[in-house]
């Protein structure tokens, strides 16, 4: 049970807890991770998702963001997205989103809702604020560094040394699983329960509801082994659907939360549009180019329309321009993931939808969609700058892994003792367990930005001495 002194909302399991359809009513639940049975004591009137949300802004590892490459270099003279205006974009959207559900929501089922189900739209924002703080410097070229320093690289020798669980996570590290580590792991100093969020909001960031034994081809999982009784919890307090039983070997595997849809969504949004004004503006993609493609996302009668405000409103520059139609292709790909989403509630609340909501929208916005990740495949994600980027940042995880896992397994080293001995107290650095020690390597590195981790990388490898 769960006691808000403010509102005096006291929360209980619906009587379809652990069957197979979610209740609205349970999935939102603004039960704290460490503060279950705690009476807490309020003098604001925030609610307390907004206080989750609140908690994300003001934190060190969001903070982080800025300085975390999203696809381009980080910025010269031209200003592009990095992971913390991106962040910040998708959180807006996600507001959207979720706020436009809950209207749908609350036309359907009218006061049958509990009156925290109002709260979607903050819940699906601080989600998406929260979805990329795991991922590692230098985006995915940083988690296959890390992947591969253990697959391919010198850390393969300790296949024989960890448990299968363990090395199933650290081979196919994954930003989204790093998140929800960050989110709710006790690090060394740090209170039960992490950063103490509420149950909702931490489903809501689990993309991949099952553990990294079930990661298949594609590699994506939600939660590693060392967190997974904690997503458990989360889920039979919710309601989740369990789809474990899918398998002949018990194995942890949910359903997604229904808001997790409306942050890919937003995320999915966001990013693919997004990068296609960045592009723009690094003239690797024509305006004709960018124009085309977002134009593409309407009909013919509402293409005319959206020239004559261009015109209306006397929008000269290319930029200027590039700005109306992204905004406008946003503001179209909303409405259809809200409606996509409540058309398919029922699938969504049985655990029985399959893709995003991106690959359900009306077939003239999907096939839009289809042809901008095309282009962006071919001249953005394949470009010399992002290339360079990826090249770079996978050389520097890759050295910094080495180095400090050498230092792990042999601690008694002159240069070992100086490696560890500037990583922060709040990583279990001297566990005497070896897959602790490994796995505070990994959240050493990860939690670093781009900057910083090229700065580690050039004086431990004597490329640059600090300038005192």
């Amino acid at each position: 049970m769960c006691f808000i002194a403010k509102k005096a909302v006291l929360l209980q399991p619906t009587e379809n807890k652990n069957q197979n359809v979610m209740n609205w009513n349970q999935l939102i639940s603004n039960c704290r991770l460490g503060q279950e049975h705690r009476h807490l004591e309020r003098h604001d009137d925030r609610t307390e998702f907004k206080r989750d949300y609140d908690r994300l802004i003001f934190s060190a590892p969001f903070r982080r963001l800025q300085n975390k490459t999203q696809v381009f270099p980080l910025p010269g003279s031209v200003f592009v997205h990095n992971r913390l205006t991106h962040s910040l974009e998708v959180a807006s959207v996600g507001m959207s989103l979720g706020n436009d559900v809950y209207q749908r929501l609350s036309a359907k089922y009218g006061k049958a809702l509990s009156p925290l189900v109002a709260e979607i739209g903050q819940i699906v924002a601080t989600a998406c604020l929260a979805h990329d703080m795991g991922n590692p410097p230098f985006g995915h070229s940083g988690e296959k560094a890390i992947q591969t320093f253990f697959t391919e690289g010198k850390g393969n020798y300790l296949k024989q040394k960890v448990s299968a669980p363990f090395w199933d996570d650290i081979t196919h590290f994954e930003g989204n699983a790093n998140a929800f580590r960050l989110l709710t792991h006790q690090f060394c100093g740090r209170r039960p329960g992490g950063f103490v969020m509420t149950y909702s909001t931490l489903a809501s960031i689990v993309k991949y509801p099952y553990s990294s034994s079930l990661a298949g081809e594609k590699g994506k999982f939600g939660f590693f082994n060392s967190e997974a009784e904690t997503y458990q919890q989360i889920a039979e307090e919710l309601g989740i659907v369990d789809k474990s039983g899918e398998f002949r070997v018990a194995k942890l595997r949910y359903a997604r939360h229904p808001l997790v849809y409306l942050v890919e969504a937003a995320d999915d949004i966001c990013y693919e549009i997004m990068d296609l004004e960045d592009a723009h503006k690094l003239k690797i993609l024509s305006f004709e180019q960018t124009a085309d493609l977002m134009l593409g996302f309407f009909d013919e009668e509402s293409r005319q329309h959206i020239r004559r405000r261009i015109a209306d409103e006397q929008l000269t520059d290319e930029n200027e321009q590039v700005q109306y139609l992204r905004a406008c292709v946003i503001g179209k790909l909303e409405n259809e993931c809200v409606a996509t989403f409540m058309e398919h509630e029922e699938e969504i609340l049985e655990g029985r939808f399959s893709g995003s909501l991106i690959d359900h929208v009306a077939p003239l916005q999907r096939n839009a969609y289809q042809a901008c990740v095309r282009i962006s495949k071919q001249y953005i994600y394949r470009s010399k700058p992002v290339l360079d980027v990826e090249l770079s940042g996978y050389h520097i995880m890759a050295t910094l892994m080495e180095l400090m896992v050498e230092a792990i397994e042999h601690p008694e080293r002159y240069y070992s003792k100086q490696l560890i001995g500037r990583v922060s107290s709040q990583y279990d650095i001297e566990n005497p367990d070896l897959e602790c020690r490994l796995m505070a390597v990994i959240d050493y590195i990860s939690g670093m930005t781009d900057v910083y981790a090229l700065d580690v990388y050039q004086k431990i490898c004597g490329i640059s001495l600090p300038i005192v």
